[in-house]
């Protein structure tokens, strides 16, 4: 991603995948300006010209993910039509699939110390146990029982997070997520 001086500008995208790439690689102790710039092979005057400093920087940052988890969230409300089974097998891959993997093991420890990442991790959270909780209703569950499965299963997707390097794909991966669920949907 390296680009001559002076050969390109750069964009606000460009330097947020950068961030994000360092935030994915080397955690949130690397967001450093430095670091970004020779990420880019540019000077610190490119950075300036998008950011007045690196807390502006780490809050585009915090903003950015927060809206692709919108976005993800929006393909979660696209499921509500699926029958419960079907939706909750979806919504694991979704939310636990590779595009995000180190990313959003990242952006958990970042909102570790960052109460702006923290604030966003928690609303997506939010968000995302609300719309699994929907799908065990949907499935005849009580109130009560629909909340305690929907934190079992969330807190699973994250721990599967955080205990692999990678995530398992193929046959395997939907075979598991389909154990998982109809464990999760037993009266």
């Amino acid at each position: 991603m390296a680009r001559a001086r002076g050969a390109v500008q750069l964009t606000v995208d460009d330097w947020l995948q950068a961030g994000y790439t360092v935030l994915a690689e080397e955690g949130f102790r690397a967001l450093k300006l430095d670091e970004v710039c020779r990420r880019l092979g540019v000077t610190k005057g490119s950075f300036y010209h998008h950011f007045p400093d690196i807390s502006a920087f780490k809050t585009a940052l915090v903003t950015s993910w927060g809206g692709w988890r919108d976005q993800e969230h929006r393909q979660l409300d696209a499921l509500a039509g699926e029958p419960p089974r079907a939706r909750l097998i979806a919504m694991m891959a979704l939310l636990t699939g590779p595009r995000h993997w180190t990313l959003e093991r990242a952006m958990r420890e970042w909102a570790r110390s960052d109460p702006r990442a923290a604030a966003s991790v928690r609303a997506s959270d939010r968000q995302a146990r609300r719309t699994v909780r929907q799908a065990f209703l949907d499935h005849g569950c009580d109130a009560d029982t629909a909340a305690r499965r929907a934190e079992w299963m969330f807190a699973m997707g994250i721990g599967a997070l955080h205990l692999s390097n990678s995530p398992r794909s193929g046959r395997a991966a939907v075979t598991e997520r389909a154990a998982l669920v109809d464990f999760l949907l037993r009266p």
